[in-house]
């Protein structure tokens, strides 16, 4: 009897060659960035993660830990354009996303004319997206979904690449509007950011407090990130990784006959499918920066943790006894690879 193979066809000669190139690519903006972010080489990797698989990530973290610096100058090195919203509680949608102004034209008619917004840029860091109220971050994350906005009646689309970085501050709450759970689905990746450790923060001691930060040398141009991101999608996933994404993911729901006993107490809410194809997409763009030419369950296990952690809603009983979202995530994931 003939063995059936879950192995995917081959990739192109083409689709290597451009996958190679990622590689070099992200070895030379690792590179670059650490000329200037000391660490953080787990945040740097999966933010490429994101951009390459077309997503958008939300940064989880104390103040000084270089976010915004971060993505300013990975925009740099990209040779995309940057534009960072500081969102406060009346910010309104139009500040984000541009509005009509009256002009005098030379005439002397008046017309309306559009001014765009901060929106309207590569890569846009959303800082603090829980202080805004709801119809900011509803303005925002439609955006983020559509890639277009809509003011007045008239859409404008939003050149590619469009990245959206989000940032929420884990330590002050009054104020702030926490993002549901069906707008935090909307992004690709949760990246928890923390204190740098010892060695870290006596090199950030000694480089960052001397002459000016070193201007970066630009790495990739956005028609160059398009075209990765397509070969990205194009990357083989053999059947049995994709199976173990479905399975990872549906045992994180406490009503799914998948999910084990001591799972439905403590989480009230799982993932859902875009879980599946984030867990997909992420597994591709990490194999693609590895320089390996097909998926391994290896990394679905890489990105498990940033694409589930949000999206995985504990009880009351899980918070009584310190179990949080990631401590579930890494069970599912342990037990599910002992099994395999």
């Amino acid at each position: 009897m003939a063995v059936v193979s879950d192995a995917p066809p081959a990739l192109h000669e083409d689709d290597v060659a451009q996958i190679d190139e990622l590689r070099s690519v992200f070895e030379k903006l690792q590179a670059e960035l650490g000329q200037i972010i000391v660490g953080q080489k787990a945040v740097i990797e999966e933010l490429a993660i994101c951009l390459f698989s077309r997503g958008h990530a939300l940064l989880m973290g104390v103040p000084g830990l270089a976010k915004t610096l971060l993505i300013s100058r990975l925009a740099e090195t990209m040779a995309l354009d940057f534009s960072r919203i500081q969102f406060t509680p009346d910010l309104m949608p139009m500040d984000i996303t541009g509005t009509d102004i009256l002009q005098a034209s030379g005439d002397g008619r008046r017309e309306f004319e559009f001014v765009k917004g901060p929106i309207f840029a590569n890569i846009v860091l959303a800082d603090e997206i829980n202080r805004a109220p709801s119809k900011t971050q509803a303005a925002m994350l439609e955006a983020m979904q559509e890639h277009k906005v809509t003011v007045l009646g008239r859409t404008y689309k939003l050149a590619p690449p469009f990245f959206v970085l989000a940032t929420q501050n884990p330590i002050e709450q009054e104020g702030t509007y926490p993002l549901p759970e069906a707008q935090l689905d909307r992004f690709m990746f949760l990246i928890e950011m923390d204190y740098p450790d010892r060695d870290e923060e006596l090199q950030i001691s000694q480089t960052t407090t001397g002459e000016e930060f070193p201007t970066l040398s630009e790495v990739i141009h956005g028609d160059d990130v398009q075209k990765f991101q397509s070969v990205v999608r194009r990357m083989p996933v053999p059947q049995h990784v994709y199976e173990f994404a479905v399975d990872l993911t549906r045992r994180t729901r406490p009503k799914s006959d998948d999910a084990p006993d001591w799972l439905k107490p403590l989480v009230g809410w799982g993932a859902g499918p875009r879980a599946v194809q984030y867990l997909v997409l992420g597994a591709k763009a990490r194999a693609a920066l590895q320089g390996s030419y097909l998926v391994r369950q290896e990394d679905v296990i890489a990105v498990a943790e940033p694409v589930l952690t949000h999206r995985v809603i504990t009880t009351f009983t899980a918070e009584s006894q310190g179990i949080t979202s990631r401590d579930v995530v890494r069970r599912l994931v342990e037990e599910l690879q002992a099994e395999g």
